[in-house]
């Protein structure tokens, strides 16, 4: 590809105001209409004492601005003056600026973020029967648990403190704001969030994730999950708390078990011929012996975890143990093996390879947080702590709302990251016009993806009146 040199003596001109450069922000936002958004934010979300008197009013209009600035990729309170660009305000009422919308961010409490929380769970059940969002939900369902460290600069971030991150394998102090999240996911659905909440910088991993557990299996459970329930979560959730809170609501549990003495020993008590090789999808044999290349083994023992509270659980601890090959960087023949050994704990019901494989699959939620980091919630932009809850909270509904409408796009679609949704399918150029006063929207000729994205329009507007017609 090569541009003509006559291009440089072009002259630029940002003044046609029938241009939009985010069309597809129209069945996006027409599809989060479809599942109530503006109606639930309407009835749950009340800001009634107010530093700006104007700042709280038409919650509604305000969220769903800042929800269609984050489909649109916005990462920050100012990029959210994309959805103002060209003819946008000719698709779209009730349009708001960036420093409004900043405005009616810092007048959030965490009451008012509660509220919200509220919304983004019901949006997310009625997105699930308006799409066909978590295809098998009525089968099985998986609720993954998993917190993250956002780095945050400057001296008036709210809440901002030192807390631990990993960075290439390594344990790093840096000062942030921690998210911690809940995704549901299927075996046939890609995940989507259940809850996020945002905690200071220095919060230990698994403080408040009982409740959030809790309402992740009651929003499952709303949108249709009436067969089995997995949670699965790390170290930080191996915790009584976290398991009761499974057990009471009827759901199963998966979790990794911090080891001491009582798991050691329990590890030790298995013995040797218990131990059967796993085989994980994608695992490599070797040609000449036929055998797996991956020496892991897995093996289980019957355990009682929690024996210090009131109500000790008895289950399943599954152990995996890999040789530990660190000690031999000679080359030298070893003497003996020496393993490392990965327990967790678990009322699973599956075979212990597949239990194990089936646990290990909890690395799913990373795949969301990836998406949020490559869209909102790269920066945590306001002062104040609360603002920065309702944004992340905002980047969960956006998350939820893209992944709906990848679903009722394509197959490909429905498990595409939250980048490629927005360069496929929301960010198309376009041109409004008016013949004969019915709207049409002229998009690019020999578009990649105009077939998938016809696709997502017919299936947001079933009934032929209202949007304008795609020529």
């Amino acid at each position: 590809m090569k541009l003509p040199y006559g291009w440089s003596r072009a002259t630029p001109v940002f003044d046609d105001q029938n241009l939009v450069s985010c069309a597809g922000l129209v069945p996006v936002m027409a599809l989060a209409e479809r599942a109530g958004l503006s109606e639930l934010v309407d009835e749950r979300v009340a800001i009634r004492t107010t530093t700006v008197r104007s700042a709280a009013v038409n919650p509604a209009g305000k969220v769903t601005s800042i929800i269609a600035g984050m489909a649109a990729g916005a990462d920050c309170i100012d990029d959210l003056d994309v959805i103002r660009s060209g003819g946008m305000r000719r698709l779209f009422g009730g349009v708001y600026a960036p420093a409004t919308l900043g405005q009616f961010l810092r007048e959030f409490t965490h009451g008012h973020c509660m509220q919200l929380a509220s919304v983004a769970r019901a949006h997310l059940v009625n997105l699930v029967q308006a799409s066909g969002l978590l295809p098998g939900i009525e089968d099985q369902v998986f609720i993954d648990i998993d917190s993250l460290l956002r780095p945050v600069y400057g001296h008036a971030k709210q809440g901002a403190s030192f807390g631990h991150t990993k960075i290439a394998g390594r344990q790093v102090l840096r000062r942030g704001l921690s998210p911690l999240a809940t995704t549901i996911s299927t075996s046939q659905g890609a995940p989507v969030v259940a809850g996020i909440r945002l905690r200071a910088g220095r919060a230990a991993s698994g403080k408040g994730a009982a409740s959030m557990v809790a309402e992740a299996i009651a929003t499952a459970r709303v949108a249709g999950a009436s067969g089995q329930i997995l949670m699965r979560g790390d170290s930080a959730y191996g915790n009584h708390a976290v398991v009761a809170a499974c057990v009471k609501a009827g759901a199963r549990f998966s979790v990794v078990l911090t080891k001491n003495p009582a798991v050691t020993a329990a590890i030790a008590s298995i013995p040797d011929d218990a131990w059967t090789p796993v085989h994980y999808p994608g695992a490599v044999t070797d040609p000449d012996t036929g055998e797996l290349i991956s020496d892991a083994e897995v093996a289980e023992t019957e355990f009682t975890a929690f024996t210090s509270t009131k109500h000790p659980v008895t289950a399943r601890l599954i152990v995996r143990r890999v040789r530990d090959r660190a000690h031999d960087q000679a080359g030298d023949q070893e003497l003996f093996p020496v393993w490392r050994h990965h327990p967790f704990f678990t009322n699973n019901t599956e075979p212990t390879a597949q239990a194990d494989i089936t646990h290990r699959r909890h690395a799913i939620i990373e795949t969301v947080f990836a998406d949020l980091i490559d869209g909102p919630l790269a920066h945590l932009p306001s002062g104040r702590f609360a603002a920065n809850s309702a944004w992340a909270i905002c980047a969960a509904i956006t998350h939820n709302l893209l992944r709906a409408a990848g679903t009722l796009t394509s197959p490909r679609h429905a498990a595409a990251r939250g980048a490629t949704l927005r360069r496929h399918i929301v960010t198309v150029p376009a041109r409004i016009a008016r013949p004969q006063r019915r709207p049409v929207l002229h998009l690019p000729e020999h578009w990649p993806w105009a077939k998938q994205w016809k696709t997502l329009w017919h299936n947001v507007f079933r009934p032929a009146t209202g949007p304008p017609r795609v020529a």
